[in-house]
C-alpha cells in the first residue's frame, strides 16, 4: 500500500514512516521540508495521489491560541478534500486524550476542532488519542517552574513512548477504518507530580516538585482524570522505568 504520512519528518511520524516502510509499504514521509503543505494545499495532490491511507501526525508551529486553532482547522479541511479527490480510503490522525475536557487549553482546543473537520471530510477515518509522550516530560517540568520549583495540578498521569505511539498508529493504518475514536496510554498511572518527580530524579535533577491545584497545564486547570483514559485503552509496552533506563543511556 501507498500511505503518506503527514507531518513524516518529525517525532512520531519519523517512526511511522520507518515501521511500514520495514514491513514492506510504500511510506511517504510529507512534510514542509519535503514540498508538502497541509495548511496551504502545496504539493498534497500529488503526494496523494494513488494513496490508501493517510497518517496525520503534524504539529502546529506555533501554540498561539488563533494561529494553532487556523493550523489544525485549515490542515484538516484540506486533506479531506484531497483526499476525497484522490480517492483515499483511510484518514489516520493523532490526537490527545482529554482534548475534549480542558476547554482552557488552546491546543486541545484546536485538536478538538481537527477532529470535526475530519468527521466533517467524508473519508473513513480512525482518530487515536493518546496521552502525553514520555518524551516530552522533561519539557512540562520546565515549562512549569517557577522560581526552581515545579508547580504541577494534582491530576493523574500516564505518559506513552512515542516508540509505542508510533507502533500503533502504524497497526491502525493497517487495519479497517473505525469511523471512531480510540484511546491509546502508557502502562504506568500515577499523579502528575511523582511521575514528574520520578523523572527528575532518574536524570539527577535536584528541582522540588510540589502539587498545586492552581497550576495550569498549558493554560487549563487539570482535575483528576483530566489527561487519562476514562474507559478502554490500548495500552503501550514501555514502563516508565524502562524509559527512564533508555534516558540515562543517552
Amino acid at each position: 500500500m501507498k500511505i503518506v504520512v503527514i507531518g513524516g519528518s518529525g517525532l512520531i511520524g519519523s517512526r511511522v514512516v520507518a515501521l511500514l516502510g520495514a514491513a514492506g509499504h510504500e511510506a511517504l514521509a510529507a512534510s514542509p521540508r519535503t514540498g508538502v503543505n497541509a495548511v496551504t494545499g502545496e504539493g498534497l495532490s500529488s503526494a496523494l495521489m494513488d494513496a490508501d491511507v493517510v497518517v496525520d501526525v503534524a504539529n502546529a508551529p506555533s501554540w498561539e491560541p488563533q494561529a494553532v486553532l487556523d493550523f489544525f482547522r485549515t490542515s484538516a479541511r484540506n486533506l479531506g478534500k484531497a483526499e476525497v479527490a484522490a480517492g483515499v480510503r483511510h484518514h489516520v490522525a493523532l490526537s490527545i486524550v482529554g482534548c475534549d475536557r480542558t476547554p482552557e487549553n488552546a491546543y486541545f482546543v484546536a485538536k478538538v476542532a481537527q477532529e470535526e473537520g475530519i468527521k466533517a471530510a467524508g473519508v473513513p477515518y480512525t482518530i487515536v488519542r493518546a496521552t502525553q509522550f514520555m518524551e516530552f516530560i522533561g519539557d512540562i517540568a520546565d515549562f512549569n517552574t517557577d522560581g526552581g520549583t515545579v508547580r504541577i495540578g494534582n491530576g493523574l498521569f500516564q505518559p506513552i513512548a512515542a516508540d509505542d505511539v508510533a507502533a500503533i498508529l502504524t497497526q491502525t493504518a493497517l487495519a479497517a477504518p473505525l469511523n471512531g475514536t480510540v484511546d491509546i496510554a502508557g502502562p504506568d498511572r500515577a499523579p502528575f507530580a511523582e511521575i514528574i518527580t520520578r523523572y527528575l530524579k532518574s536524570i539527577g535533577d535536584a528541582r522540588p516538585v510540589v502539587t498545586d491545584r492552581e497550576a495550569r497545564y498549558y493554560g487549563g486547570r487539570v482535575e483528576e482524570q483530566s489527561l487519562v483514559p476514562l474507559g478502554d485503552a490500548r495500552i503501550g509496552h514501555l514502563s516508565l522505568e524502562q524509559w527512564f533506563e533508555q534516558v540515562k543511556k543517552r
